[in-house]
């Protein structure tokens, strides 16, 4: 037996926040994939492997949904996670191998924050269902787990994407809509060069009084929403400038550092140059997304970043969700 799977990682267009108050969130899927393989092991026991998030193997036992861990088991939360949201019976001893090296600075060792968790979820809640022959709905246990795994924190909007790729309109609660990426809207991805913490932020707020600023990010991640399904790239941009306006008084309310790491200083820029910028997702690093009906102005936008040490990279919508494959060798 073999069993493969994959999803890809995304990046947040807009709803950031706004969408564990049940606003509207768009958010892409981009062409950098978590993958899992399984197959059988001849010893008593598990074995997994993840490089670049554990160092060496571990080896557990899982008895009554608990985890026995021989050896290692440090970075594995996760994994811990989507086993026990699965419940599924899985009576042979496993190899697994989890990949993630996709979302990661070669130079550095620094994750992008692109979804790499959520992506992995996908994947591994995938790959254990298809070992378990089950018929397992992966999107709530991966949200589940993914969840559990950032200490109950999480809208499940990443999963979401992970799971069905390309463009998708996301609320809490209800079932994600896939769009289209606009005609002439063009775009690049900047990498501000330091990761940031999506849980800690979340729980911040989760624990700080709530502003009006709050109200008027829900409504204007609405806006966002509404014209996207327009497909008019100046009216899409019209919305991103506003929310983003929004989404910086929100910040500034809550103290949440989101333009931190330089994506405040890009905004700035972005307005003299005619485009428009901001933050993905939780923000104070990690990537940011620049938006144009102009790809020269892209271009030219770019160079700026790049005096600002920020880099750009080269990412693709990736029109594919999650991927499995089993083989009976």
């Amino acid at each position: 037996m073999k069993v493969t799977a994959s999803a890809p990682g995304k990046v947040v267009l807009s709803g950031e926040y706004a969408v564990l108050d049940g606003a509207a969130a768009i958010c892409a899927a981009i062409n950098r994939r978590a993958c899992v393989t399984i197959t059988r092991s001849a010893d008593d026991h598990h074995v997994v492997t993840a490089p670049g998030i554990a160092t060496g193997s571990g080896r557990f036992r899982v008895t009554d949904g608990q985890f026995e861990w021989l050896h290692g088991g440090e970075g594995y939360a996760l994994l811990e996670c989507v086993w026990r949201a699965l419940a599924a019976t899985l009576p042979e001893s496993l190899v697994l191998t989890l990949e993630t090296q996709d979302f990661v600075d070669v130079g550095s060792g620094t994750k992008f924050g692109i979804g790499s968790s959520a992506a992995l979820a996908v994947a591994l809640t995938a790959a254990l269902d298809s070992v378990a022959d089950g018929n397992a709905d992966i999107s709530q246990i991966a949200i589940s787990a993914h969840r559990d795994s950032q200490f109950g924190s999480g809208s499940g909007v990443d999963v979401a994407c992970s799971l069905q790729g390309g463009v998708i309109e996301y609320r809490m609660h209800a079932a994600s809509v896939a769009l289209c990426w606009p005609d002439d809207l063009a775009f690049a991805l900047l990498w501000s060069g330091v990761s940031a913490s999506t849980g800690t932020r979340l729980k911040k707020l989760d624990e700080l009084e709530s502003h009006p600023s709050r109200v008027a990010l829900g409504a204007a991640a609405g806006r966002v929403a509404s014209s996207w399904k327009s497909g008019l790239p100046s009216m899409i941009l019209d919305e991103l400038r506003a929310y983003t306006d929004t989404l910086r008084q929100f910040s500034v309310d809550h103290d949440l550092g989101i333009f931190d790491a330089g994506h405040a200083e890009l905004v700035d820029a972005a307005i003299a140059a005619g485009v428009v910028y901001k933050p993905c997702g939780a923000g104070g690093g990690d990537v940011g997304i620049v938006l144009a009906d102009d790809e020269s102005l892209i271009e030219s936008f770019i160079d700026v970043a790049a005096k600002k040490n920020f880099t750009r990279l080269y990412l693709t919508i990736d029109p594919s969700g999650m991927q499995r494959n089993r083989e009976d060798l």
